[in-house]
């Protein structure tokens, strides 16, 4: 009953019976449904639009902020700079894991072709999907410099945009403590006015989606069924390989053995599993980390704190997993600038989106990656509505590789001490 008065509940339900209610009209063959779908369109449109506007200001005021919690960290101390550096390697390896491997996958395992039809006519409106675009690598390398940053969010290049954004943000690092603490405050402010404004729209998404997922049920029936299962296994199967990734980390550089390491943070997994959050996880991490991997509480207090505040390894692997998906049923196939593009607003994205609530993460993560890498942010609303599967796994992924880093970083540190010895 908690789950369906839930913001994900209500969500899911309101694509099932706007789904389920398009479909039945659709096979009842009342006549023409035109105006009906150009309604539904028109709401679920402006919803979709309510979540876009909030997309630049909000990517541009949390990487300010980000960067600047990611210096605040790295100046506390040896330990939390190694930490950070393990942090943006492991991120750096998922996301050229996903970008090589993704795309392999859609050749193996495609999508039907129909069923990928039906979804990406039913929420695009289109018969046949964009053709691929050629960019000259050369004009792409040249525009990662934005002559005027304002042009560049206008036209939504958000990849020259993040650039500006992040020297931006690194020169505020570089400022007097006065003038620094002023600017990250008024980005933070504008941060919270931009969630605040996405709360507003995420609370009426039950309307939207139903109108996205009745235009959908109109136009295609229940022949998009197929696809939307499809991506939730393909999401997940991300999130747990992710999970995976964390046993040889931690027994290859925290020499851990793996089945103690498993046994280790079963428990964790399992909270992580049913509360779907690494922060309501974080005390009974510090607890398997302190009592049965033999980490010292100073250690554990400082890492796993770090870890659940600036690191979400599954972040960049599913929301590079949800782009390549909808390039794939909407037949865009982007080029190797483009995916460089996705894998570079990616990393930024998840690290200054770590603190945002799971439903407002999901859009505003997202949205940024599908404009770099070209691919139509029309079926993103449709998939929020079942992101609530994926997310289970993305939070599990987070906490087996949040233990396994702790583990990796109490051996260096144990290595240094005995050198000191």
């Amino acid at each position: 009953m908690t789950f369906l008065t839930s913001v994900s509940g209500r969500v899911l339900l309101a694509l099932i019976v706007g789904l389920a209610t398009g479909a039945v009209l659709q096979g009842m063959n009342l006549g023409s449904t035109g105006g009906l779908i150009s309604i539904a369109e028109a709401v679920g449109g402006i919803w979709l639009g309510a979540l876009q506007m909030t997309v630049i200001p909000l990517v541009l005021s949390l990487l300010v902020v980000g960067v600047a919690a990611v210096s605040d960290a790295a100046s506390a101390g040896r330990l939390t700079s190694r930490a950070i550096m393990w942090f943006a390697g492991l991120l750096v390896v998922v996301i050229a894991a996903s970008l090589m491997l993704y795309p392999l996958v859609n050749s193996v395992w495609p999508v039907d072709p129909a069923s990928a039809a039906s979804l990406y006519v039913g929420a695009a409106g289109t018969e046949a999907p964009p053709p691929p675009q050629a960019i000259d690598f050369g004009s792409w390398l040249q525009s990662l410099a934005p002559t005027n940053p304002v042009t560049a969010a206008a036209e939504n290049a958000i990849l020259p945009l993040v650039i500006f954004a992040l020297f931006f943000a690194f020169a505020v690092t570089r400022l007097p403590e006065h003038q620094r603490t002023l600017l990250v405050s008024v980005f933070d402010a504008i941060a919270d006015a931009m969630i605040v404004i996405v709360n507003w729209v995420l609370f009426v998404a039950p309307i939207g989606v139903f109108a996205l997922a009745l235009t959908l049920g109109l136009r295609s029936g229940f022949g998009s069924t197929g696809a939307i299962v499809h991506y939730v296994l393909l999401i997940s199967s991300g999130c747990i390989l992710v999970a995976l990734f964390a046993y040889p980390l931690a027994s290859v550089f925290g020499k851990v053995p793996l089945a103690r390491f498993a046994r280790a943070i079963a428990p964790a997994q399992v909270v992580a599993f049913s509360t779907q959050s690494s922060l309501g996880t974080l005390p009974v991490m510090v607890e398997r980390a302190v009592d049965h991997l033999n980490v010292p509480e100073r250690v554990a207090g400082l890492v796993l704190p770090l870890a659940v505040a600036l690191f979400r390894m599954t972040s960049p692997v599913a929301n590079l997993g949800v782009v390549f998906f909808i390039c794939h049923v909407s037949g865009v196939e982007p080029s190797i600038g483009q995916m460089i593009a996705g894998g570079i607003v990616a990393f930024a994205v998840s690290i200054s989106s770590v603190g945002l609530p799971g439903q407002s993460s999901f859009f505003i993560s997202i949205a940024p990656i599908c404009l770099a890498m070209g691919a139509p942010v029309e079926l993103l609303p449709l998939l929020l509505a079942v992101e609530v599967i994926p997310d289970i796994f993305r939070t599990v992924g987070n906490v087996s590789a949040d233990l396994a880093v702790t583990t990796i970083l109490n051996r260096s540190e144990q290595v240094v001490a005995s050198d000191r010895g």
